[in-house]
């Protein structure tokens, strides 16, 4: 196990789990969220609450971002900047532009400071587990001082190139798992408008090649059990399906799907109001505008 001193800033579905992981396992963590009531929790599982950011970067040897879009990480590098040290290091696992990754990296490093791009896979559920899924991009040294962190919070670690590749890495997987979502919110729509029950669609789809993970493992646990509370919510899906079309697009890469999916997510989460919902209220959407009710296992 590390002797570095953990801040872990921002506890939400995913930070939150994570951040105990570390905890559990012995890491010495101080823990921060604009939501005191969040680190209060950690407090009561054996972190140290910190009142301020400045607080968790002068207590920290690493220090851990899980946040909700590049701004909140920009925050967070500019306080690194100011008050950090040489010797330090930044670990992000937040779902941010690809670029910014890439910048920040590139004017801690111009400090003697590190930084880790490490975007994260899976669910809130493996998080609680201890089973997630790293994506990671950044230097040798800096990759080998943040493993026994990722080994701790996770099971699978996945090196995808130099700073930036991590989340770069998300940001395709992502534009992929949210098109397929809406896809699969479409086709079961379809199926239900056509007469099918949802039990008859679901031991099709995940027993065919057009099967995928979020319909098998997740959906029945959420939308198909009548449960869209955010696990991961459509406002999060939107934004990371907009940085894959906007880095697509700045790629001179075509993604008619894609942008289409990203379409739909902003009409369900604008005028249908199902933005602050889980991901898979697509299906609630899907159904909304064919007039049919959401189907259910």
């Amino acid at each position: 196990m590390s002797s570095d001193r953990i801040g872990f800033i921002g506890l939400g579905n995913m930070g939150r789990p994570m951040a105990t992981s570390l905890v559990t396992k012995g890491f010495a963590v101080t823990a921060y969220d604009i939501v005191q009531t969040s680190a209060q929790i950690l407090a009561q599982r054996g972190a140290k609450a910190a009142a301020s950011v400045s607080e968790v970067v002068a207590q920290s040897d690493v220090v851990v971002t899980m946040l909700p879009n590049t701004p909140d990480v920009d925050g967070i590098v500019a306080e690194v900047l100011r008050s950090g040290r040489k010797g330090q290091m930044h670990m992000d696992m937040s779902t941010i532009d690809p670029m910014a990754s890439k910048r920040f990296a590139a004017a801690l490093a111009a400090k003697g400071i590190g930084w880790v791009d490490a975007g994260v896979g899976r669910s809130p559920a493996h998080a609680e587990r201890g089973e997630s899924l790293f994506m990671v991009g950044g230097t040798d040294a800096d990759l080998a001082r943040a493993m026994p962190l990722l080994e701790a919070m996770g099971n699978k670690v996945i090196r995808c190139g130099g700073p930036g590749a991590g989340i770069t890495m998300k940001i395709v997987l992502n534009f992929l798992a949210m098109s397929t979502c809406q896809l699969t919110a479409e086709a079961l729509t379809l199926g239900t408008k056509l007469g099918l029950t949802a039990r008859t669609m679901y031991d099709v789809i995940t027993n065919s090649m057009g099967n995928n993970d979020h319909l098998k493992v997740y959906w029945p646990t959420k939308v198909l059990a009548g449960d869209i509370d955010p696990g991961f919510a459509i406002d999060l899906a939107y934004k990371d399906l907009s940085i894959g079309v906007t880095t697509a697009n700045a790629a001179g890469v075509p993604v008619f799907t894609g942008a289409a999916a990203r379409e739909c997510l902003g009409q369900a989460r604008t005028a249908q109001g199902l933005g602050g919902k889980d991901i898979t209220a697509v299906l609630v959407a899907a159904a909304n505008n064919a007039g049919v009710k959401p189907p259910k296992l």
